[in-house]
C-alpha cells in the first residue's frame, strides 16, 4: 500500500486549523466529505467510527505523527486524507508531544488485512526522520503529495 495512491492534492491540508485532536479528525473528515470521497448523510458515522478508535487509545504514534484511523460499512474502498500543522496539535500521542503530521484513513469494515497493511505503510513511511523534514518544509498540497510519490516509488 503506498500512501500516494490514496491521496490526491485536494485530500491535503498544507495548514489545518485544528489544535487539538478531535478537531483535526473533524476537519479531516469533512474534506473527505468535500471531495466526494464520503457522502454528506455518512459523515457523522465515519467520525464517529473514528472517535471510538481514538478512545481506545490515542493514535499519536509520537514524533509528531498521528494516524486515525477505522473501519466502515460506510466506505467501499480505502479512503486517506493528510494534514500538516506547523503550530502542533494537542493529540494525547504516546510521547506527549504535539502532533504536526495527521493521515487520517478508512477501511471498509470487511477488509481487516488492508487495515492493517496500510497502518503499516504510512507509519513505516513517516518514521524516516528526512520524510518528515522534507513535509515540514513543503510548500504546498502538490509538493507534499510529490513527497509521497516519490517515497512511494523508492520502496
Amino acid at each position: 500500500m503506498d500512501l500516494s495512491s490514496l491521496l490526491t492534492v485536494e485530500q491535503i491540508i498544507p495548514q489545518m486549523n485544528a489544535s487539538e485532536r478531535w478537531g483535526a479528525i473533524a476537519e479531516l473528515v469533512d474534506l473527505l466529505v468535500k471531495v466526494g470521497k464520503v457522502k454528506p448523510e455518512d459523515h457523522d458515522t465515519v467520525l464517529n467510527a473514528l472517535k471510538q478508535r481514538e478512545d481506545t487509545m490515542s493514535t499519536g504514534i509520537g514524533f509528531g505523527i498521528a494516524i486515525p484511523h477505522a473501519s466502515s460499512d460506510k466506505v467501499t474502498e480505502v479512503v486517506a486524507a493528510f494534514g500538516r500543522s506547523s503550530g502542533g496539535i494537542e493529540f494525547e500521542s504516546l510521547d506527549n508531544a504535539p502532533v504536526k503530521f495527521v493521515v487520517l484513513f478508512v477501511v471498509p469494515r470487511d477488509q481487516f488485512q488492508m487495515h492493517l497493511r496500510t497502518l503499516a505503510a504510512i507509519a513505516k513511511l513517516l518514521n524516516d526522520r528526512t520524510v518528515r523534514e522534507a513535509l515540514g518544509t513543503a510548500k504546498d498540497a502538490a509538493e507534499i503529495l510529490a513527497i509521497f510519490k516519490s517515497r512511494g516509488a523508492a520502496k
